[in-house]
């Protein structure tokens, strides 16, 4: 007997596409964030042998092999206690802050915007390369799983989940009370609940292997109960909500998260109330009406975070369709959306120099999902035409190509 999913949702049943004739249409999974819809259509042209999407499917293959190997991770793999003392706790240290040399102990850290500290990565003392890893590992073993039906991706994938979100022993603690810590200044920065989204991409994994036996309907029922447990602490907390309430980046990915959580766990009123208020308390707020974004601008890598920043706001777009909320063509005459992507669009292309102070040069790569998914729903923008100045060779394996929008 199979489970129902978060918010009621009836997941169908896949099957691996090399076992099935190349006229069959394949049924789409029901995900949150990823489009489904679109799931299927990949699946249905792989089956087929077109070379549409091969490239893609290949490096995909090629990682999710590499990740039936790694982990399993665990908030308690780290050497040091977080400051609570409780081994599951998750913690991570703020990567822009340093020791300050004019002290003998470096304390207390100070800041310097846009240049990461390499102690703060340190896996001996901080989870966040550790969430990355399991998060974007259980994603890449999803997809996997979907488009091909082999077992050992979906097996793989379960053992990741169950020992990050369910096993006592090694279980993450539903909270990011101690993410991003500024030694000398605090055990743990509003800005460390940044780090709770990218649990996105492994709820999104567990979705992508329901249909499996790896993968019991008693463990997506705690899963689900974690994912509720962590949006009241997200929703709740003090900490939390002060981070709600930033005006760059940093809300915008508040509110994707929450939105998220809130739709996974089941709680569409508080989801509907996050989709319904984003325009207002987001776009219109961070996005001047010629497309710039000020807070973004004032960074000292202007070009990456407006790209972070518009990407988020497109993550909360597409999760507020799932409680029949528009937020793409909201507000017509005065569309702050699709006017920051208008703003960063031409940036795609090398030749275009940024006009604004950096102290690093953007990865333009980071573009290609968002202009993706801005082809899709402005097709009269031909944002893909902007998306062709990037390198192709990038472009063709880009993971965008099988599945979008996808949390980074």
């Amino acid at each position: 007997m199979k489970r129902i999913l978060p918010a009621g949702i009836l997941l169908t049943t896949v099957c691996c596409f090399m076992c099935m004739p190349s006229n069959l249409t394949h049924t789409s999974p029901e995900t949150i964030l990823i489009a489904s819809d679109h799931l299927s259509i990949v699946k249905n042209s792989l089956g087929n042998g077109e070379a549409k999407f091969k490239k893609a499917f290949d490096a995909l293959l090629v990682e999710a092999d590499e990740a039936l190997v790694e982990g399993p991770f665990s908030v308690t793999h780290k050497e040091k206690l977080p400051p609570s003392g409780d081994k599951n706790d998750y913690a991570s240290y703020s990567r822009y802050w340093w020791p300050d040399p004019e002290k003998s102990d470096g304390l207390p850290y100070v800041r310097h915007d846009g240049k990461t500290n390499p102690n703060s990565q340190n896996p001996k003392t901080s989870d966040r390369q550790r969430i990355g890893s399991f998060a974007e590992n259980v994603e890449t073993l999803g997809l996997a799983y979907y488009f091909t039906g082999e077992e050992k991706y979906a097996v793989k994938a379960a053992e990741l989940l169950k020992v990050w979100f369910l096993d006592e022993e090694t279980r993450m603690n539903p909270n990011v009370n101690h993410a991003q810590c500024r030694l000398g200044h605090n055990e743990g920065s509003k800005s460390g609940i940044l780090d709770g989204r990218l649990l996105v991409g492994a709820l999104e994994g567990s979705l992508l292997i329901a249909s499996s036996e790896a993968w019991s309907e008693s463990e997506n029922d705690r899963l689900q109960a974690w994912s509720k447990q962590y949006f009241e602490w997200l929703t709740t907390n003090e900490m939390a909500l002060e981070e709600s309430e930033s005006k760059n980046n940093h809300g915008t990915y508040y509110d994707a998260q929450a939105l998220y959580f809130a739709i996974y766990s089941g709680n569409l009123e508080a989801a509907t109330d996050i989709a319904e208020n984003f325009s207002e308390r987001r776009l219109l707020s961070q996005i001047n009406p010629d497309g710039t974004m000020p807070e973004e601008l004032a960074r000292t890598r202007p070009l990456f975070y407006s790209i972070y920043n518009l990407q988020a706001m497109f993550l909360v777009a597409a999760l507020a369709e799932k409680v029949g909320v528009d937020v793409w063509e909201v507000d017509e005459e005065d569309a702050r959306l699709r006017a920051g992507l208008d703003y960063i669009a031409p940036y795609a292309d090398v030749e275009n120099n940024w006009p604004h102070p950096t102290i690093k040069e953007a990865d333009r790569m980071e573009m290609f999902g968002v202009l993706n998914l801005g082809d899709r729903k402005y097709p009269d923008g031909n944002y893909d035409k902007y998306a062709e100045s990037l390198p192709s060779e990038k472009r063709y394996v880009h993971r965008a190509n099988l599945a979008f929008p996808l949390m980074r």
